[in-house]
């Protein structure tokens, strides 16, 4: 298979503080599948490191109130152009994040709490009947 990935899941060090999160669930997959990192909000045009961000209604905005939504649904559309141009059978997204986030993100008040939702990416994905799943779903990860 071809599995579009979050970078930070590999160890690209992407994420908005600067650093990574890789889940070795997900880099051992690379032993059997064609793993394709992507950035969503690097492709959008976002700097790493950035501010953080959290959806706020209809909105991606920073702590500070700066409205990133363009960044967010631009590197959305770039993820999705790229996993359907490299004939991608799967996304494996990053949690709770407001790019890749899936079933869960942060509440928009920058107090870690969660609620129930999709990062941009992830939404897009979804609504493009794109197959995706979360790092954090140990069982369908490591049934891969």
């Amino acid at each position: 298979m071809r599995i579009l990935v979050s970078a930070c899941l590999l160890g690209v060090c992407c994420r908005y503080d600067g650093k990574s999160k890789p889940c070795q669930a997900v880099m051992d997959l690379a032993k059997k599948h064609e793993l394709i990192p992507v950035c969503p909000e690097q492709l959008g045009g976002l700097a790493t490191p950035r501010p953080p961000a959290e959806i706020q209604g209809e909105y991606v905005r920073k702590a500070d109130g700066g409205d990133v939504t363009a960044q967010y649904t631009k590197g959305a559309l770039e993820a999705a152009r790229l996993y359907e141009l490299l004939d991608c059978d799967l996304a494996i997204l990053k949690s709770r994040s407001p790019s890749c986030g899936l079933g869960e993100i942060y509440d928009g008040s920058f107090s870690g709490r969660l609620t129930a939702g999709n990062g941009v990416t992830a939404g897009l994905f979804l609504e493009k009947g794109i197959n995706v799943i979360s790092d954090e779903d140990e069982e369908k990860v490591s049934s891969l």
